[in-house]
């Protein structure tokens, strides 16, 4: 046994023919890394580097296409074709080399994806109901259908089988298994409709097919929200009854429960639980499940830390924990526990950012971890330099903080000049809205690490380019941001608010309250609710965009809606303000519709514009003609993991130094842009 407080978590355990050396395993997931529907290098790498870092087992292919009837709406591995084989071969050498194990998840989506894709087919469910979150009506499912699906699956278990795969998981959860398990995506009067035991009939046909054609020591899981919270959907109790009956059937080897209804909207944002929601939020209901059945239960929703999941598995509520987006933002995490070295586990904060990159049609990536799914470019292992510089920096913002840690990192010495009188910049922003204020362990994380590697910081300083001189730095990185743009309104320098100002509490909310947002982002919304929170406070949320925080992902997305309505704050698309003029004790803002073209008026005490930032300028300008690279960045070197030609001609003891800027300083990008510019950059000085 490793030195660890956490005994339960670090015992070895047996599922089917896989013998685990400890709890901790990374559920089956969609990165959208796939391509031409192939887990080709970039796939394989991200779920190697979770390998090295010392969990158990890593499951992959979330909701992999079965059939060529079950198109990828979020890039998902294509299962139906025996091109994917020896891509399997490949990834399964790669993965077993660390003495991991590897699974799969196979589905059929049924209506939970979109005819205008893949193939053009119809998607397919047990009833034609539409489907909400995606808008796909289905063509009623046929028993000629019911028996193609069942042999796609089948055939799709035997790759995986053929490609070295230990075992598969059915993805039932809202997919084509749950439609026929729901009262409220099946109204079928036939022999797989009504009853309970015509519901399950499908699911248990399928896994009939497959046990009828691999062996017996090949994994095979059940992934099921065993409770949709939604009504007429599948309720607790019927949710337990399912588990029960399939544990029962001996086709399978263990059960991965979760809960939501993942075919609505709102339902996504719980079955992918945020920062918005408790840590762990299924796991007494899987313990229930685990109870009900003589099978191994896993837990597969938003654990993040080790504590939790070994909390789950010394009370008896799971045998197994899924910690796959801790994963995502640390894939080292478990090697690092054993090391000794808690404190350098990066944490997963609960943004959602992944998450929300897949549904919005990209990639998974972690907020503030740039290394994952860069891994065959970037490291998640900071080399030391071979030869030692002075980095000055100015801004600890996400931005400079990151660039702080890997230049520390590599064994640079590091100097932060920072103007306010703590770390995190715009994240000490964000934090104040109550249910995002995990977002604050980024720049602790990042601080505490700076610290411990020796970077040297200086607060309430705002840099001026004698301060940066006088340190004789070989590089600067300037990361000090930029400040609030007022837009193209005629008025709002004089008369409206920066969020800044209302967030950082330096103008306190009162009376009605204008949040006008041209970003899309979560600041507006967050803002908005901030306010609304606040006493003798009513709320009007405009934008010109044709919906609220139009380019935020669905599962943050869904909690501002559902906080924002529940605070009564108004919400209006379409208007784009064109003017704030004062009349008497009020402030007059004129609108127009973007699509009508005609103007209204409305009246408020204070009006909050969130129309971005603009860099800060003059600092850099001040610096960059006495630097050898004229503040200029080589996106060839950056993009490639090389070196930046004008560092080989710096030398600070002579007045030589190379100039760059990174994060809002560049132009306003977000969060994971200002950690990726770091990043790639100062893992090369």
């Amino acid at each position: 046994m490793p030195e660890t407080p956490y005994k339960s978590l670090f015992q070895p355990f047996r599922l089917g023919h896989l013998t685990l050396k400890n709890r901790i395993i990374s559920t089956s997931h969609a990165p959208a890394y796939a391509e031409n529907g192939m887990p080709m290098e970039r796939y394989q790498r991200y779920h190697e580097e979770k390998a090295a870092g010392g969990l158990s087992l890593t499951m992959f292919g979330g909701a992999s296409s079965v059939s060529l009837d079950s198109p990828p709406s979020f890039g998902q591995l294509n299962l139906a074709s025996d091109d994917i084989v020896p891509h399997l071969r490949a990834f399964s050498d790669r993965i077993h080399a660390h003495d991991v194990g590897l699974m799969c998840q196979l589905s059929h989506a049924g209506r939970r994806t979109r005819p205008t894709s893949g193939n053009w087919l119809p998607t397919i469910a047990p009833s034609p109901i539409r489907e909400p979150a995606h808008g796909a009506i289905p063509k009623l499912l046929e028993h000629s259908d019911i028996r193609r699906v069942v042999e796609d699956y089948s055939a799709a278990a035997q790759r995986c089988l053929d490609g070295g795969i230990d075992g598969v998981e059915l993805l039932a959860s809202g997919h084509l298994i749950g439609q026929f398990w729901s009262p409220l995506s099946n109204q079928r009067s036939d022999e797989y409709g009504g009853s309970f035991e015509n519901r399950i009939r499908f699911g248990l046909e399928v896994l009939e097919g497959i046990r009828a054609r691999i062996p017996d020591e090949f994994v095979i899981s059940l992934r099921l929200s065993v409770n949709e919270f939604i009504d007429g959907g599948i309720s607790e109790d019927e949710g337990i009854a399912i588990a029960k009956a399939y544990a029962e059937s001996g086709l399978l080897d263990c059960l991965n429960v979760s809960g939501g209804a993942n075919w609505t909207k709102a339902g996504v944002a719980e079955t992918v639980p945020s920062m918005a929601f408790p840590s762990g939020r299924f796991i007494e209901l899987a313990g229930k499940v685990r109870r009900a059945v003589q099978l191994p239960v896993m837990h597969a929703a938003g654990i993040a830390d080790l504590a939790t999941a070994n909390f789950a598995i010394a009370e008896g509520h799971v045998d197994l924990v899924g910690m796959t987006r801790a994963h995502i933002a640390d894939p080292h995490l478990v090697q690092k526990h054993l090391a000794g070295q808690d404190d350098a586990i990066r944490p997963c904060v609960g943004a959602g950012y992944c998450i929300d990159r897949i549904y919005r049609g990209g990639d998974a990536l972690c907020l503030h971890n740039a290394v994952t799914g860069r891994e065959k470019i970037l490291s998640h292992s900071i080399r030391k330099a071979p030869q030692k510089r002075k980095i000055v920096i100015v801004g600890a913002g996400p931005a400079g903080l990151e660039a702080a840690r890997i230049c520390a990192e590599r064994g640079h010495n590091v100097v932060i000049f920072e103007a306010q009188s703590q770390p995190g910049g715009q994240v000490n922003y964000i934090a104040r809205t109550p249910w995002r204020s995990n977002m604050i362990g980024i720049p602790r994380w990042q601080y505490d690490q700076c610290k411990a590697l020796g970077a040297d910081f200086r607060f309430n300083v705002f840099a001026e380019k004698s301060d940066i001189l006088d340190e004789h730095p070989d590089v600067v990185l300037l990361a000090n941001g930029g400040m609030p743009e007022s837009g193209m309104i005629d008025g709002a320098e004089q008369f409206g608010f920066s969020i800044w100002d209302v967030m950082s509490g330096e103008v306190a909310p009162n009376g009605n309250v204008l949040v006008y947002d041209e970003t899309g982002s979560q600041s507006g919304p967050s803002c908005a609710e901030f306010i609304a929170g606040c006493e003798n406070t009513k709320v009007d949320l405009i934008t010109p965009d044709r919906m609220i925080a139009e380019n935020v992902g669905v599962t943050n997305h869904a909690i501002h809606l559902r906080n924002l309505h529940q605070m009564d704050v108004k919400l209006l698309p379409d208007l784009r303000l064109k003017s704030i003029n004062r009349e008497g004790t009020e402030l007059k803002a004129v609108f127009v519709h973007e699509y009508s073209g005609k103007t209204q008026t409305r009246c408020y005490h204070q009006i909050i514009v969130e129309a971005g930032t603009v860099p800060n300028d003059d600092l850099f300008d001040s610096l960059k003609h006495r630097s050898e690279n004229n503040g200029a960045l080589d996106y060839n070197a950056a993009l490639n993991n090389q070196e930046q030609p004008s560092l080989l001609k710096v030398d600070g003891a002579n007045g030589k130094y190379a100039l760059f800027r990174i994060g809002d300083a560049v132009s306003d990008r977000g969060l994971h842009a200002a950690v990726l510019d770091s990043h790639r950059l100062c893992q090369s000085i």
